[in-house]
């Protein structure tokens, strides 16, 4: 700022204080003209707006440059600095310069293809500044400057740009897309339903594995990382526990990392049903501590975790009928709690190292960086549990089975007496039950029974009667009506039975038959003879599955897999439950029994297969057994194979398959049976287990280049030698001859650190397990399962898909679906169609494809016609439907959904697109028949898409001759393998010979006979004038 310095003013001028007066005026006026550096934003607008026309007032003291800014800072904590402006500043006046305020495109259009994208904008500041030059003129030090904010906006509500420009086509093509046209902010994890439906946890190793991505928006993930050191988030659950937990904890919710360790949070249950919250700090530190409250039993509960900073509060609201209770427990951890949500895995349930609760698990809700403040006032009971009504059946069921017992006491009480007075009896009590015999007899109060409940009473007393008066289970006369059931419907001719049936199967599964529950849940949910009820199907199958039913494990899996009857698809859902049931299917290999048989994929359509079947007394199997006794060592195989499986139709019997193995093993001296012979020995499975004996067969067998005999071998020397270098080595020379257990054993060693002189290794040991499962080991496929379900960090990442399909093609070995498929096929063959479908559709339902198609192939015979007609088409409809979606469908499914999409059926419209679809399908399956109802369509008129023939590889006919299309479809169904289509196919392809031939040469034909016509007369003069010639000349 210049300083004028006035010098002193002679008297004799004027007077001094006159002059001094004006002098004082003078330098005040000049210190504002030359002595300020100033600079004013006049009218800044409210938003960042394009061209604004903004005014600038400034002024400087020496020639200096004025500066306009724009200064914007992002969300993700960045500050950025953008030039706008600039000009001279020369000395002198105040000065008002108006300009278009030209800030960047992209702070005030939406994005377009030009206009580029922006990061989300949190504050936008205009700054006008006086800048002079410092001494090196490279530095420019401000002396003054003004600030105005701008209110950004969102960058999706702001206006969008006219260009005026020529637009590149590509661009212009963008602009044009989906992502421009309906713009809107990409969905993220902000809320997670990590569970929308119910899952029913039997309270072993099974639980949902749950993994959470980073956010796309760089806003969100630069807060969240920002947050992984102050959690700020809630947690809801809601919980239905039958039993408290067995062990020192069980998994309620929990939450591992890479290294297999517990991290924030993990939410467990103690054997007192009190909950064990822990958290882990910034340095691997771990605490917990116990809620004040317990988690009652047989109510639904929801648990709500929130997290702040280093504090976690835990609510708790249960219903109990009308009443709701809430508790709750708050704690201060000492450390820094850490939560980085994207590490790891999250799971619902029992895991890898902790059994889950045994009960239900209802929705579960995950609040990212979030606090819910109204969760407690705004509660409210989620749809799916309100619908489901769990409480009802139970309480019913605890009413059912108070009476029950209160009916069994009485009847044990009565004979016991009967009994006691029997034993000790005079002249005088022979009197008094000879008077009670002449009269009326008289029933006690307890006796009576409701009419639904009438058979139950009536078995009850029956049972007590049969076991003479010991006391008899619920569980005992749940089986009973199970059978009576059972003995109902094995009489009926129809459906309608099945409604008076019902009500026994809901009995009996109240009184823990789960194979009642899993039979009225199909019946349920196919409305076989009753009204469909999806949620009560629903119902029954979560009480099956919550008390290790398998067939209702598996429908549970199948509906989450495929997302049917109104449930979520969820993968990993539908992996818990069929890894529950694919590790039985492991346990029950090795535990063989009567109730369990071989699956087989028989369809009922295959002549073939059915007329294999047989049975003890067939004469298939008697003609095996002569074979056998004659030294031929296949049959001894096959009859031995049957008996202990029980295939092909056969009765499980292990005690007689022994003999036949034991037979081919001494007698023959066949390395299969002395393989065979020796494992039975060695697990003592229908004879003493004898490991010396077992041993010597092993060896015999593998002497004979029996590949199956060196694995088993190998297995003796590390479970009963403890010899690891000669277990590896008979293991890998296995392998190397392709063998499957032999592969899964070395990746077992592998991981487990045993194989001598080498560490563990994962990896390795995943890469066998591969293999092994690959080549049809069942529990390899369960191994590489339970890989993919949580990835290996930095080797394989998460295929939760494709383990779903490894475990449910391991659950659908189990032979507890074998029986019900052998039952199903036996009945079919003694042409009880009826049971046939019944136990056809239980599993069906069960996801088993054979039985889904099956179930359609009965239902479009309906033999008999004791299905109703639209009962039979919509059944067909739904269950070739299911069919065709299976790994490896019958290709005869997709010529029944073609023909159903080519007819009309009920409300179901023509629809001749699917139908082409369906038929193209099975012609790519090679079935003829597929190419022959292609060419039925082409000839009535319908024009194949050309998605259609490019698939069927003949895409160069779309716009040639329908004739030439023709013949190309037909000669394919000719020439292709099935002996059967030659003939029909040769003649509609002979007939579009004809066809083409009358069209093309009928105009050449007519010629030629109108030709003929005309010229005949004359040929005829000439002929005879010919021949009268020459009868001349001869004379």
């Amino acid at each position: 700022m210049l300083v004028f310095h006035c010098s002193k003013i002679n008297a004799w001028a004027m007077d001094f204080h006159t002059l001094y007066k004006y002098i004082y005026q003078l330098c005040l006026t000049m210190q504002v003209v030359w002595g300020l550096d100033e600079v004013k934003i006049l009218n800044p607008p409210e938003e960042a707006l394009p061209d604004h026309l903004l005014q600038v007032l400034y002024s400087c003291d020496k020639p200096a440059t004025v500066q306009l800014d724009c200064v914007v800072s992002f969300e993700t904590g960045t500050i950025s600095t953008f030039l706008l402006r600039q000009w001279a500043c020369v000395p002198g006046v105040n000065k008002i310069r108006t300009m278009k305020l030209n800030l960047p495109d992209w702070l005030v259009y939406q994005p377009d293809g030009i206009v580029p994208d922006s990061q989300w904008v949190l504050s936008c500041i205009l700054r006008a500044s006086v800048r002079h030059t410092g001494y090196d003129d490279t530095e420019k030090s401000v002396r003054a400057q003004h600030v105005a904010t701008l209110k950004p906006k969102p960058y999706l509500s702001r206006r969008v740009k006219q260009h005026q420009l020529c637009i590149a086509w590509g661009t212009r093509m963008l602009q044009l897309t989906k992502q421009f046209i309906q713009k809107q902010c990409a969905l993220e994890q902000e809320t997670l339903h990590l569970l929308s439906s119910i899952y029913a946890s039997t309270g072993e190793i099974f639980g949902i594995t749950k993994t959470l991505n980073p956010y796309r928006n760089e806003v969100l993930e630069y807060l969240r990382v920002k947050a992984i050191s102050f959690p700020w988030c809630t947690l809801s659950i809601w919980i239905f526990v039958t039993r408290h937990c067995q062990e020192a904890l069980c998994g309620v919710f929990h939450h591992i990392n890479s290294q297999n360790n517990y991290i924030t949070p993990a939410i467990l249950l103690t054997t007192s049903g009190h909950l064990h919250i822990q958290m882990n700090g910034e340095s691997q530190e771990s605490s917990a501590f116990l809620s004040s409250f317990k988690v009652p039993l047989n109510v639904w509960c929801n648990l709500i975790v929130m997290v702040q900073g280093r504090t976690v509060t835990v609510n708790m609201v249960c219903l109990d009928k009308d009443q709701r209770t809430v508790k709750t427990s708050q704690y201060m951890f000492r450390f820094i709690i850490m939560l980085d949500d994207t590490e790891g895995y999250f799971v619902i349930g029992g895991g890898k190292y902790i059994p889950g609760v045994k009960g239900y698990y209802g929705p579960v809700i995950y609040h990212r960086n979030r606090i819910v403040p109204d969760i407690m006032s705004d509660f409210y009971v989620p749809d799916v549990i309100q619908n489901l009504n769990l409480t009802r059946w139970l309480q019913t069921c605890e009413e059912f089975s108070f009476d029950m017992n209160v009916k069994i006491s009485g009847h044990s009480i009565k004979i016991q007496q009967r009994t006691e007075a029997e034993t000790c009896s005079h002249v005088f009590h022979k009197w008094v039950v000879k008077h009670r015999q002449t009269s009326n007899p008289q029933c006690e109060s307890w006796e009576a029974a409701a009419p639904r409940r009438r058979h139950a009473a009536k078995l009850a007393k029956l049972l007590v009667l049969k076991h003479e008066g010991r006391p008899v289970s619920l569980h005992d006369l749940g089986r009973a009506l199970y059978s009576l059931s059972l003995h109902k419907l094995g009489k009926a001719s129809s459906t309608e039975v099945v409604s008076k049936v019902l009500s026994l199967l809901l009995q009996a599964g109240c009184l823990a038959d789960t194979r009642a529950l899993h039979m009225s849940s199909v019946l349920y949910s196919t409305g076989l003879g009753v009204q469909k009820e999806p949620f009560k199907a629903w119902l029954l199958g979560l009480l099956g599955a919550q008390k290790g039913d398998r067939l209702a494990l598996l429908h549970l899996g199948h509906l989450h897999h495929l997302g049917l009857h109104g449930q979520p698809k969820d993968h990993d859902l539908a992996y818990a439950y069929y890894a529950n049931i694919a590790q039985q299917t492991t346990i029950d290999r090795h535990n063989p029994s009567p109730q369990q048989t071989t699956v087989e994929a028989i369809f009922v359509n295959d002549d073939k297969m059915l007329n294999i079947q047989t049975s003890e007394n067939h004469h298939i199997f008697q003609w095996l057994k002569h074979q056998a006794r004659r030294g031929a060592t296949e049959a001894e195989q096959a009859i031995a194979r049957m008996l202990f499986w029980g295939q092909q139709g056969v009765t499980p019997n292990i005690r007689e398959a022994v003999r036949h193995y034991e037979r081919g093993a001494v007698q023959w001296e066949d390395p299969v049976s002395m393989y065979d012979y020796g494992i039975v020995l060695l697990q003592g499975h229908g004879v003493e287990k004898n490991i010396p004996k077992a041993v010597t067969f092993l060896k015999k067998a593998m002497d004979k280049g029996h590949v199956p005999a060196i694995n088993a071998l190998a297995w003796y020397y590390e479970h009963f030698e403890n010899d690891y270098k000669q277990a590896v080595q008979l293991w890998e020379q296995a392998d190397l001859l392709m063998c499957p257990e032999a592969a899964l054993n070395l990746g077992v060693i592998y991981s487990q650190g045993l194989y001598p002189g080498k560490p563990a290794n994962q990896y390795i040991a995943y890469k066998y397990y591969l293999k092994s499962a690959e080549r049809g080991n069942i529990r390899g496929g369960i191994l590489i399962a339970d890989i993919w379900t949580t990835g290996m960090p930095g080797f394989v990442n998460r295929h939760p898909s494709d383990a779903v399909l490894w475990v449910k093609w391991a659950a659908e070995h189990n032979g507890y679906l074998g029986s019900v498929l052998h039952k199903a096929l036996d009945a079919y063959l003694k042409s009880d169609v009826f049971t046939s479908l019944l136990y056809y559709m239980m599993a069906a339902e069960a996801g088993y494809a054979v039985a889904q198609f099956n179930v359609a192939y009965l239902c479009e015979q309906n033999l008999g016609g004791f299905l109703d007609p639209v009962y039979a088409s919509d059944c067909m409809w739904r269950y070739y439907n299911l069919t065709i979606q299976s790994q490896n469908p019958n290709t005869y499914a997709f010529i029944k959904m073609g023909d159903l999409f080519y007819e009309r059926h009920g409300n179901r419209q023509k629809n001749l697109f699917s139908a082409a679809q369906m038929y193209t399908l099975a012609a790519l399956r090679n079935n003829p028949q597929g190419w022959y109802n292609l060419g039925i369509l082409a000839e009535e008129g319908y024009k194949l898409p050309l998605s259609i023939l490019i698939k069927l590889g003949i895409s160069e006919l779309y716009l040639a001759e329908k004739e030439l299309l023709l013949i190309a479809l037909y000669k394919r169904c000719r020439d292709s393998e099935d002996a059967d289509s030659f003939f029909p196919c040769s003649l509609a392809l002979f007939s579009v010979y004809v066809q083409r031939f009358q069209k093309h040469y009928s105009v050449a034909i007519k010629f030629c006979t109108a030709l003929a016509v005309v010229a005949a007369p004359t040929v005829f003069l000439i002929i005879r004038g010919m021949f009268r010639r020459r009868f001349l000349s001869l004379h």
